[in-house]
């Protein structure tokens, strides 16, 4: 394992191995606060390279599930201040994962006065979660006035700003699985006729400008963008120009220059595959850090580095059920198996108590 254990390289910060914890939900951030028992957990697994957070609000309006963080407000900045610390101490680097869930969110689960928006006024298929009331189908979100946009937008940038107030090193513009970016991307979520809707030039209008707003606030080099073409996440179905489509955005990410691209491939859990001409297209168009992540073991990810495919690979539920993850995986030792009936719910159990590894 000459390459996965090996430092790399990411903008202005050096990862200690190229060993990525990918953003996972983990719901405990109990009034949507950062808490001490998520220090405890990010600490925890500061042996990673890099750390990208779960997914957090940039706004009220984004909060749509259960529990998940934000960063607009003085007291998670506050809270997330900690999780830094603890994950440095570590000798860690970690970002934080900007996340808009638009349409795939619920009345119940937002705080009073936020609103469920989205490009369009075109309801997700499915039902989403409330702590309150069960599952409930997804609602007719408010498709987005001209000022709305422009609203989601600066929030974005104060978002960023927040960030890096809170010490990240950098922050994830979380553009896949069917969260507000991706709906303004994606042709059955956006019917708008509009600069925001029409040709893929059009639907990805937002998510550039968004770009450029973070990028303003903290500068480009400390920010990433993660998609997932061919992913169907939250209604996000295939369509026949998809391939192309993203091809065109490799290219036109590759001019913005952002530090990195995290490309999703949820087809070890039964998503379609991402064809291997697409993970190529990034790899050749986009002359930044390259991410792939999706059911990688440390032999696969070992091969695809060397093979020169990426320069870093994300890990998910590995590091859900092994903090010292990086140390199983160089000492062959055997892995915990993660509690899937844990992976949202409220406390420790599941989050922060798996044994690490014996001496």
């Amino acid at each position: 394992m000459s390459l996965l254990f090996s430092p790399a390289t990411l903008g202005p910060i050096t990862l200690q191995n190229r060993m990525v914890m990918a953003p996972m939900t983990r719901s405990r951030a109990t009034g949507n606060i950062p808490n001490a028992l998520m220090a405890a957990y990010y600490a925890q697994r500061s042996s990673a390279g890099l750390i990208i957070t779960e997914g957090t609000s940039s706004s009220p309006n984004g909060l749509g599930y259960p529990r998940i963080p934000g960063v607009f407000s003085p007291a998670q900045v506050e809270g997330w201040k900690a999780i830094t610390e603890g994950v440095h101490k570590g000798s860690g680097k970690i970002v934080l994962q900007l996340m808009h869930c638009g349409r795939i969110a619920h009345p119940l689960n937002l705080p009073a006065g936020a609103r469920v928006i989205a490009p369009s006024a075109v309801a997700a298929s499915g039902e989403m979660y409330t702590d309150a009331d069960g599952l409930k189908p997804f609602p007719l979100p408010e498709a987005m006035s001209a000022q709305d946009i422009k609203d989601a937008v600066a929030e974005y940038g104060r978002a960023a700003k927040n960030a890096f107030a809170a010490g990240f090193d950098g922050v994830e513009l979380h553009a896949a699985n069917g969260y507000l970016i991706e709906q303004f991307i994606r042709p059955n979520a956006n019917l708008r006729s509009d600069s925001y809707g029409g040709s893929v030039e059009n639907r990805a209008r937002f998510l550039f400008e968004v770009l450029e707003a973070v990028s303003a606030a903290i500068g480009r080099e400390r920010v990433g963008i993660r998609l997932s073409p061919f992913g169907v996440f939250n209604d996000m179905p295939l369509y026949d120009a998809m391939e192309g489509e993203y091809a065109w955005l490799a290219t036109e990410l590759n001019r913005s220059a952002p530090a990195y691209l995290h490309i999703v491939d949820h087809s070890s859990m039964g998503a379609p595959v991402v064809p291997e001409s697409m993970k190529a297209t990034f790899r050749r168009e986009f002359k930044g850090v390259l991410i792939l992540s999706g059911g990688y073991d440390a032999v696969r990810a070992e091969s695809d580095l060397s093979g020169g495919k990426c320069d870093l690979i994300a890990f998910g539920r590995p590091f859900i059920a092994n903090p010292d993850l990086v140390k199983r995986w160089k000492t062959g030792a055997p892995l915990n198996t993660p509690d899937m009936d844990t992976f949202y719910s409220p406390g420790e159990k599941g989050y922060t108590d798996y044994p690490a590894a014996p001496l």
